[in-house]
């Protein structure tokens, strides 16, 4: 299991200048992540880019949007521009297993982050928050703020694609099944999309009115809840959950709007993608034992977050 330090939290997120001169940059690393407008994303870009810089690489960042055709157009792209190494943020578990194995085919090594691929082997490593873990640890804090009483809840689903949402789903049952007080009266696929979360929220608003919780796969579709809540004038007296740390969903914890999010160390998994990817590069070995590497989620209430100090960043 990694483990996260201040010091890496902040270096992770620092803008890192480049050194005077190109005889020391050492290659093209592309970053290809799913879609910048989420700031989760746009950081998981922007930290393995800053990153790639500092190391004497030069670098790009694409988005595929998590369309599969986009991503296998973004590797061929990659290719012929002789990439030294991709770092992937997979559209899908099954979908992305093609446009993995062209880039290899090529002899360029993948370094995947965020999201897994359903087959070993292929990518020289896959670095991902701890889903099960920061899930549970969700759940946790989302049955401590509804209270012993009880209630009806709904849950936000991810995109079906995406292992994770199934891994956080599974991790939020794992929890609550153990608490009867608390049922779950309806469940809605949103995509990790905010528009969908607030569209989805009004259907689950409509046949169930009297609920008064609600557990989120991402903080978009959560916020998406919020929203439609407020709207409908039903925010008071509803626990609303998270997941991804962003800086909206720290606000609305700060607002009293959401009772918690669950912070992924992307800033830390991004930088430590490109640099297994140039240690892969320099010494032909990642520097890891093992392919897929899991980092452990935080967990942001009230209590803490005023820790906060940038994005997807908690002061230890």
């Amino acid at each position: 299991m990694m483990k996260m330090t201040r010091r890496m939290l902040m270096a992770a997120v620092a803008t890192v200048p480049l050194m005077a001169g190109s005889a020391w940059a050492e290659g093209l690393i592309t970053v290809i992540v799913n879609d910048p407008a989420n700031p989760y994303w746009f950081t998981e870009g922007e930290v393995a880019k800053a990153t790639a810089e500092e190391l004497g690489y030069t670098a790009n960042v694409a988005a595929h949007r998590g369309d599969t055709n986009t991503e296998s157009t973004l590797i061929d792209t990659a290719i012929t521009n002789k990439s030294v190494a991709i770092v992937l943020d997979p559209a899908n578990a099954d979908g992305s297993v093609g446009a993995v194995q062209k880039a290899v085919d090529a002899g360029i090594p993948v370094f995947l982050v965020n999201a897994e691929i359903n087959q070993e082997g292929l990518a020289k490593a896959q670095l991902v928050s701890n889903n099960a873990q920061g899930a549970a640890l969700g759940a946790q804090a989302w049955v401590e703020a509804m209270g012993e009483d009880g209630g009806t809840y709904v849950e936000l689903f991810g995109a079906p694609s995406d292992n994770n949402a199934q891994t956080r789903s599974n991790g939020f049952e794992t929890v609550l099944s153990q608490y009867p007080e608390f049922e779950k009266v309806g469940q809605e696929v949103a995509n990790w999309d905010r528009t969908q979360g607030y569209q989805r929220m009004q259907s689950l608003l409509q046949a169930n009115p009297d609920m008064n919780g609600v557990i989120s796969g991402n903080d978009e579709m959560a916020l998406g809840a919020i929203a439609a809540l407020k709207e409908a004038g039903k925010l008071d007296g509803v626990v609303v959950g998270g997941f991804d740390g962003s800086p909206d969903a720290v606000d609305a914890v700060k607002a009293g709007e959401m009772a918690y999010t669950v912070l992924q160390p992307v800033a830390i998994f991004a930088e430590e993608a490109v640099r297994q990817a140039d240690n892969f590069i320099k010494n032909g070995e990642t520097g890891v034992d093992a392919e897929k590497q899991l980092f452990d989620c935080l967990l942001i209430t009230a209590d803490n977050v005023d820790s906060y100090s940038a994005p997807f960043v908690l002061d230890q």
